[in-house]
């Protein structure tokens, strides 16, 4: 792909357009080739999505998973359901607070979530590579702006592990 320089007007409207048709099309590829082998299994996105974030944060609650991903507790209670069902997934009482529902991928679910994982770092690593360091660091500053002041702790913590 040719190089493209922004605009010394970088915010009009054709450099902003363009900004969006790449995250768009970027994310499509990255995310593709996943939806496929999920489709296979009967599982879709926020399967990948809790799978990922279960996978950062083991013994991750059912309500901290409710931040993360954004859906409603009704879809979520589907999507743990089935990756319960299909042992990937498992849930225990919290030790401290026995309402809490704790969750853990399963070594079935950890397999499945670090091979998918795998084909999203080989191209973002790729791509990452291509583009250099200090372009990285301008992409995840951008990134950044896109996330809501109200979510940035929350995003801040899985930066931290």
């Amino acid at each position: 792909m040719a190089v493209l320089t922004s605009s010394p007007l970088f915010l009009r409207e054709p450099e902003i357009r363009r900004g969006v048709e790449l995250l768009y099309f970027g994310y499509s590829n990255l995310i593709r080739s996943i939806d496929e082998r999920l489709a296979d299994q009967g599982l879709g996105r926020a399967h990948h999505r809790a799978l990922y974030f279960i996978a950062r944060q083991p013994d991750l609650t059912v309500s901290a998973l409710l931040r993360l991903l954004g859906i409603t507790k009704q879809s979520l209670g589907r999507v743990i359901t089935e990756l319960s069902d299909r042992g990937l997934l498992e849930s225990r009482t919290g030790l401290v607070d026995r309402r809490q529902r704790l969750l853990r991928l399963t070594p079935a679910g950890r397999a499945l979530e670090v091979e998918l994982f795998q084909e999203m770092r080989e191209k973002v690593s790729a791509a990452y590579q291509a583009a250099g360091r200090e372009a990285v660091g301008g992409f995840w500053q951008v990134l950044e702006g896109l996330v809501p002041e109200s979510e940035r702790d929350m995003v801040a913590a899985l930066a931290r592990g």
